[in-house]
Order: structure tokens, then sequence, then C-alpha cells
């Protein structure tokens, strides 16, 4: 509405006419009023109440009226691009889209290149040591930092995805690190260089955002091999960077072809997302029931832990896991850089395609056991085999390469397999809290890859690679005992009510109910929410069943 106020008019009441001496401007009234006169207007906005307008000047001072600066029409092109969406990426409440395989496809493929930012550094860190001239340990900080830069991402980046819409709030985090990675490419500064590596580690989180959207959208029957194949792009990726680094680099002029490479594969990434990236709405718009805000975001991340068992158990078999593969891979340089073996870094470099194998098979896998039984017995399988190859590998490694080979295998077997089927087990709780959910069990992880950093170092240091294989033995029994205090059906911390039976509930087929009874209904209703996406894991839809 418009009306021009002045200071006497504020003491006047709403629905007093005003003394003789102020008729010539317009009441403090409705403005709907037809007795309401409007000479000179300032503009109040319309949402605000009349009970709380802001306090206005006295009347002796001039009130000068409000300008509306024009937007850009610059601005508005790209408000408009940023808002149009293609049609493959629309969503529609009444049809919402379907999670189909190339949509899964898509998800590897971005995880794949955008983890891969952390990784291309690696290989390439005495090449950056030469063209910077710095020495060789000044320059291993640029990977310190990326890696520091990417937990920072993961605790106070991720758990937003449980508030923003993911659609724009992923093309936002790929858009900004692929526009600030060019910098990489062309600064001649080591310290501006080591800045924008922590920051572009800090942004690139778009795969633990993107492991979290496809146990939204994926169905449960089939969340566990869904989920293997974003978690085999994100474990090429890491594997796909070292390599095309260190090709890049030697067979070029400049190291920096690797990074003209990560430049361009991102924008890639970024365009793919922005066709066939469906725009999901926010599951807790405005904060949710909760009214979440950043700091409470924190303080329900560290709640979770404490309030669900599932999760605590998920996050330490995930802590002493995460330890066992950084030891191992730190201390097997050492080892087969030493005699017997004397082995070059190429040839250690190729102790890292073994991996592959295991990332191949871990979808075929997760399809075929892991979608068809609790994910308890395949994480106790997985992590029966990881010791037997631990022990294997530990106590022969010391006179025989067979024995590292062997524990490499069991090690990525164990680790990928036992990852797959927590994180199938932790995202089936709290639907609306996933990204925090994701959140807690990453930060626990990652501070089990420092762990087992620094232990293996130093118990290779006193005692060599028995020393440091021993002290994964134990890491990965204690991972069994934690797995079996708690069964698959147990609400409890610990426990096994609900029984003994490794198959999965959910895969029985349900009483056909009579016909036209209330149970039928709700057999409809519920078969209608898990159509429409809605996670029909939860007890209500369960109870109805």
């Amino acid at each position: 509405m418009y009306v021009y106020l002045t200071g006497a008019q504020m003491t006047q009441p709403m629905n007093r006419p005003l003394a003789a001496e102020h008729q010539h401007t317009a009441p403090f009234s409705d403005p709907r009023d037809l007795n309401c006169t409007a000479p000179t207007i300032k503009r109040i906005p319309d949402t605000i109440s009349r009970h709380k307008q802001p306090a206005l000047r006295p009347s002796h001072s001039r009130s000068r009226p409000l300008v509306q600066m024009p937007e850009s029409p610059r601005w508005n092109a790209v408000r408009r691009a940023w808002n149009w969406k293609p049609r493959p990426a629309r969503y529609d409440p009444e049809k919402p889209p379907e999670f189909t395989v190339w949509l899964n496809i898509l998800f590897a493929f971005a995880s794949c290149f955008t983890v891969s930012n952390l990784y291309y550094n690696q290989a390439i860190l005495n090449r950056i040591a030469e063209t910077f001239d710095v020495t060789f340990e000044k320059a291993s900080s640029v990977a310190t930092l990326m890696q520091a830069g990417y937990a920072g991402g993961l605790l106070l980046i991720c758990p937003l995805g449980d508030i923003f819409p993911r659609r724009p709030f992923i093309l936002a985090l790929v858009g900004f690190t692929a526009t600030v990675w060019l910098a990489l490419c062309l600064t001649t500064s080591f310290p501006l260089f080591s800045a924008i590596s922590f920051l572009t580690g800090f942004t690139t989180v778009t795969p633990q955002l993107m492991l979290p959207l496809v146990g939204d959208l994926a169905p449960p029957h089939r969340r566990a091999s869904c989920l293997a194949i974003v978690v085999s792009g994100l474990s090429l990726g890491v594997l796909v960077a070292r390599i095309l680094a260190g090709v890049i680099a030697a067979y070029t002029a400049d190291w920096r072809g690797s990074y003209w490479f990560g430049l361009g594969v991102q924008w890639l990434v970024l365009g793919l997302l922005y066709v066939f990236l469906p725009d999901y709405p926010s599951k807790n718009p405005g904060g949710g029931e909760e009214k979440l805000n950043y700091v409470g975001i924190f303080v329900s991340i560290g709640g979770l832990l404490v309030t669900e068992p599932l999760l605590l158990q998920a996050a330490l078999v995930a802590f002493l896991l995460s330890a066992v593969f950084t030891s191992y891979w730190t201390t097997l340089s050492f080892l087969l850089s030493s005699p017997p073996y004397e082995y070059s870094s190429m040839v250690v470099g190729l102790f890292g395609l073994i991996g592959v194998v295991v990332i191949l098979a871990a979808p075929v896998y997760s399809r075929l056991v892991i979608d068809k039984v609790v994910p308890l017995a395949s994480a106790v399988a997985s992590l029966t085999v990881e010791l037997v190859g631990v022990i294997v590998g530990t106590f022969t490694g010391s006179f025989h390469v067979a024995g590292p080979v062997v524990q490499a295998i069991a090690i990525d077997l164990g680790f990928q397999f036992t990852q797959i089927a927590n994180r199938s087990a932790i995202y089936s709780i709290q639907p609306k809290a996933r990204n925090r959910v994701n959140t807690a069990y990453m930060v626990m992880s990652f501070s089990g890859q420092l762990t087992g950093t620094a232990v293996g170092n130093r118990l290779y240091a006193q005692g060599g690679w028995v020393y440091s294989g021993s002290c994964s033995i134990a890491f990965i029994g204690l991972a069994i005992i934690i797995s079996l205090a708690r069964g698959p059906r147990e609400t409890g911390w610990i426990g096994w009510s609900g029984g003994w039976a490794i198959r999965r509930d959910d895969l029985s087929p349900p009483e056909k109910p009579e016909k036209g009874s209330d149970t039928e209904a709700d057999g409809e209703s519920v078969q209608t929410e898990a159509a429409a996406g809605i996670e029909n894991e939860d007890k209500g839809s369960t109870e109805a069943r």
C-alpha cells in the first residue's frame, strides 16, 4: 500500500478522525477505507503488519520517498537460466521421476570425476616441487591441504543437504569448484596454489551428497546394489586420478595437463547434472519440523550417534576398517622398497590396480547377496574374509610377495563390501536426516584413516611389517565383535532380539488380505507411497502393512 505519514499522525488512534491541522494528509488507517486520502506516497511493503510498522521520524523532519532500484537485466537473465530446468530434470509430485540405471551411472560418473580432484596431485608432487622451486616436503603439503579441506567440507557442508534442495546445492558446488579450479591451472604462486587447493578440497564433497540421495531414491530392495555402483565410481576416482596424473605428466611437457583434464571433466559433469539431475524437493524445507539452523545441525549429528545404536555400530566398524586400510597402503611402500624385494616406485604403484577387480565386482555382489540378506550378515562375512587375508599377508609378507597381494585383495574386499552393507543399513534410519547420518559415518571413517596412518607408521618403525599387520588383525577382530554384539533386528544397544534369520524380512511376500478389508486399503496406501518415492520402510508403514 502507499501512504505518506508524519510523526504527529502516529499518535492518532487507528479508527479516530484526525485533527483539522492534519487533514491534508492521509490518516493511518486501512488503505481500502474510502475516506482515506493519498497525496504524497511512500511505499510500505504489504507484507508488513500495520501493528508492526517501523518507527517513523518526527513531523518536523521531511521523509523522502523510497526509491526502488530497477533489477539488472543481466542478473534477471542469469536467474532465469539458473531456475530453468530441462524436461528430464523437472519434478512432478504426482509422477516423481524414477531412479533409473542411467541416472545411477550418472551419479557414479559424477562421483568418480569429482573425487578425483583430491588425488591428481599425489602422483606428481615431485614435479610440483620442481615447478614452484620448493622442497618435496613443502610440496607434499598440497595433498595434506586437499584432504584437510575435504574433511572440513564433510563436516560443514554435507549436513546442509538435509535442508537445501539437492539439485541447486549440488550444481552450485560443482560449478564453484570447476570455476576456482582454473586458478590451479594458471597460478605461478605456491602460496596461492596451496590456498586454492584447500578451497577446492573443501567444496569437493559432491559424492557425499549423492550417496544419501541414492538412499532416498533407490527402492529398498535395490538400495545396496545402487549404492554399490556409486561407491565403485567413488573408488575408481581415487585410482583413475593417480594413474591419469602420472601418465599425463610422463608424456607431456607440463604436469598441469592433469589439472586441465580435471577442469574439463568437471565442466562436463556440471553440464550432465544440469540436464539430467531431477529437481527433488528439500526433505526439510525451512528447517522442517525440527526448525533446524546451522548450529542445530551439528548438535543433531552428535545426538544421532548417541541415540541410534545402528549408526554407532556401523560408524565404529568404519573407523576400524579405515584404519586397517590406510595402515596397509602406508606401510606397503616401505616393505616393497626394502630387502628382499627392493621394487621400484612404478611397481609399488601397480599394486593399486589389484583393487580394480573388487571395485568392479562390488555391484554384482551387492545385487546377488547384499540386497537379499540383512546387511549385518554380509558385513560379518566380508570381515571374516578380510581377517583371514590379513593374517596370511602379515605372517608371509616378509619373505614372499604373494602375502601382500592376498592381503591387498582381502582388505579391499572387506572394506568395500562391509561399507556398502553398512551404508544400506544406516540409510534406513531417519529418512529426513540421511545427510547428517552420512556425515556422522564419514567423520568416523575419516578419523580412522588418520589413526591408521599414524599407528601403522609408528608400529612399522618399531617392529616392521609383522607389528603393523598384527595391529590390523586386532582392529578387524574388534570390528567383528562389535558387529556380533547387536543383531540385525535388535532395537537396543546390545542383543539379538528378533531372531537369527539372515534373509531380509521385507522380501517375503505379504499375506493377501480379503477384498475390501481395511488391511487391503492400508496395503494399497503403502504401495502408493512406495511408488511416489516415500520411504516405506518407516515404522508406521511397516505396521500398516
